[in-house]
């Protein structure tokens, strides 16, 4: 077989030209990092490398929103633990305010000091975070939540939402909670129901705490009435039910301080001192609204602290009956401030589970994208090396090739 010195010359140079082109491709991997150039290097690994980099974009969001939901809850955990340790302070000024032997004055300057705590309620109750939106506003972030109202108590500005944030592929979060549901609602579970004695009663009778004897009984939760007939010397009382339709009343029932009330068949409460004909007494369950608010609940406080009651039996009655109400609302809303910053802490340790998992599903999905686009520096460097040691052989050998000829040995 002839091969003629055109298809001599062509072969040679295509295979100069192939070599080039695979030494221009090793050279571009050494230079970049990079295996695939382009996709036409190995399109099914190009296939994969845009998924993986989908992936890894998707868990860096996921880490984004991460972060940013974890230093939500973190100062909203700080502020809660504030607010706890201002309620209880509230807590033990009216216990100590129950103290037969304070004065007037004694109490009027306890009043003062749970103003200023109720001002740091107020305060706390309207923190925002570094970029000026409220915690407990619900959607609302940028209108504060809580203003003091004319005739007492406060106006909520804020609404209930709760803002969300996607941590995971099948997981949103909360990342706040409604100034409504941490400061003017109380859960049904693990509050008391609240008594309380009429401000109009002219007797000295005073009622204590409900007492739950059967916790299955479901008229438990109702809202009772308890009203003194008879005369001086011998009270009676009755008992109405006002939650059931129509409300239910007991027979009239001889009053004795020392044998507790029957509030339906499983709740009591003992009332002593000597209640009038006329008086009325309540016991309501604690997430009545007139018993929600903590606000409400401390201004309430305040204003019994601030009325004369010395040398008083009636007011001093009256007193101690606002007392017990406070403190029983109180310590209901205490109760919801703790429930709530459990919720928080509970969030809390589910987004740092969250980022240890989303952290190592990142640095996976990098090491396979790196395994799957990156360079063998090794494999390519020798490659390389092989390939230019190839070509530089291929045009020695082309040059001398081209020199053998007859026509160089004609007329010699």
């Amino acid at each position: 077989m002839r091969i003629s010195t055109s298809q001599f010359y062509n072969q040679n140079i295509q295979t100069m030209d192939n070599q080039e082109s695979q030494l221009a491709t090793y050279y571009q991997q050494l230079s970049s990092g990079t295996a695939l150039t382009t996709p036409a290097d190995n399109p099914l690994a190009a296939a994969q490398a845009v998924q993986l980099t989908m992936v890894s974009a998707t868990f860096t969001q996921y880490t984004t929103n991460q972060n940013a939901a974890l230093s939500s809850l973190q100062l909203e955990d700080k502020t809660l633990s504030s607010v706890t340790n201002t309620m209880q302070s509230i807590s033990s000024e009216i216990v100590r305010a129950g103290d037969g032997s304070l004065n007037d004055s004694d109490r009027a300057s306890i009043a003062k000091a749970i103003q200023g705590y109720r001002d740091q309620l107020m305060t706390l109750a309207n923190t925002s975070d570094g970029a000026g939106n409220y915690l407990f506003s619900g959607f609302q972030a940028t209108t504060q939540p809580f203003t003091s109202a004319a005739g007492g108590g406060v106006n909520y500005h804020g609404d209930n939402g709760i803002r969300e944030a996607q941590v995971a592929d099948t997981r949103q979060i909360a990342t706040n909670d409604s100034g409504s549901n941490v400061f003017m609602t109380v859960p049904s579970v693990g509050t008391s129901p609240v008594s309380a004695g009429n401000a109009a009663n002219t007797g000295t009778g005073t009622i204590g705490r409900a007492s739950i004897t059967n916790p299955a009984i479901a008229t438990n939760g109702d809202s009772y009435t308890i009203t003194f007939g008879g005369t001086a010397a011998a009270p009676t009382y009755t008992v109405t039910d006002n939650t059931v339709v129509p409300a239910t009343t007991t027979a009239a029932t001889a009053f004795s301080a020392n044998t507790p009330i029957q509030l339906g068949t499983g709740m009591q409460v003992s009332i002593t001192g000597a209640p009038n004909p006329g008086d009325t007494f309540s016991v309501t369950p604690s997430t009545a609204p007139q018993n929600s608010s903590v606000f409400s609940t401390i201004d309430s406080v305040i204003a019994a602290l601030q009325q004369p009651a010395s040398n008083n039996p009636a007011a001093t009655a009256t007193l101690a009956n606002a007392l017990t109400t406070g403190l029983s609302a109180f310590q209901n809303s205490l109760t919801n401030v703790v429930v709530v910053q459990a919720s928080v802490g509970g969030r809390e340790q589910e987004l740092q589970a969250l980022q240890t998992t989303t952290q190592t599903n990142s640095l996976q999905t990098q090491s396979d994208l790196a395994n799957l686009t990156g360079v063998d520096m090794v494999s390519a460097i020798s490659n390389f090396q092989l390939t230019q040691n190839a070509l530089q052989a291929a045009q020695q050998s082309f040059v001398k090739i081209q020199g053998m000829s007859l026509f160089q040995y004609i007329g010699g």
